[in-house]
């Protein structure tokens, strides 16, 4: 039988994963990445799939916590869940988890109102992406998952894979910093 912790971190995993596309999405389209030009040579619509990955995402992030409601032990409070400072369990993990979700809402509904704040106002508002994304790489790799006060285990399964979406994400950002620096070296030495 499935229980609450156990479905809410099955929930994070999914979120993590979710991000993480989006987060690759969001930097591929940032570099002028375009798949009808380049592999797999298909017109996808990346804008489109970004979006979609994004709201998923965000769900699955908003939903993590709500089976917590339902844990007998330890036992969450609604509270707990929206303001976790006084969580029964985690309280420092679980606030950066909060944190990194309020970020996202942000970016979120701010992007309905991109036209209207202007591309520069959005632009530097969707940068907080990557201040959510590192906090929320570090609540999924410092978050106990059975909520039993254990130490962390950086080399269990679910630990991995948050490590690895990480590690990924930090390579492509990277990648991409580097990318924009030979291209606007390239434009001054033409220029």
């Amino acid at each position: 039988m499935l229980t609450a912790v156990e479905l809410s971190a099955y929930i994070a995993l999914g979120a993590v994963g979710l991000l993480a596309a989006n987060l690759l999405l969001g930097l591929l389209m940032a570099m002028g990445y375009n798949p009808a030009r380049h592999w797999p040579n298909r017109p996808i619509k990346l804008f489109r799939f970004h979006n979609w990955t994004g709201y998923i995402a965000l769900g699955a992030a908003l939903l993590h916590p709500l089976p917590l409601l339902f844990s007998s032990a330890p036992k969450f409070q609604l509270i707990d869940v929206v303001a976790p400072v006084w969580s029964p369990v985690q309280p420092t993990s679980n606030v950066l988890g909060a944190i990194a979700l309020y970020l996202v809402v942000i970016v979120v509904a701010t992007s309905y109102f991109r036209r209207a704040l202007g591309r520069h106002l959005w632009r530097s508002i969707h940068y907080t992406t990557y201040a959510a994304a590192a906090i929320f790489f570090l609540h999924g790799i410092i978050a106990d998952p059975t909520v039993s006060g254990q130490p962390v285990n950086y080399i269990d399964g679910e630990k991995v894979f948050v490590e690895g979406c990480a590690v990924l994400f930090v390579g492509t950002a990277m990648w991409r910093i580097r990318h924009r620096r030979a291209r606007r070296r390239a434009q001054a030495a033409q220029g």
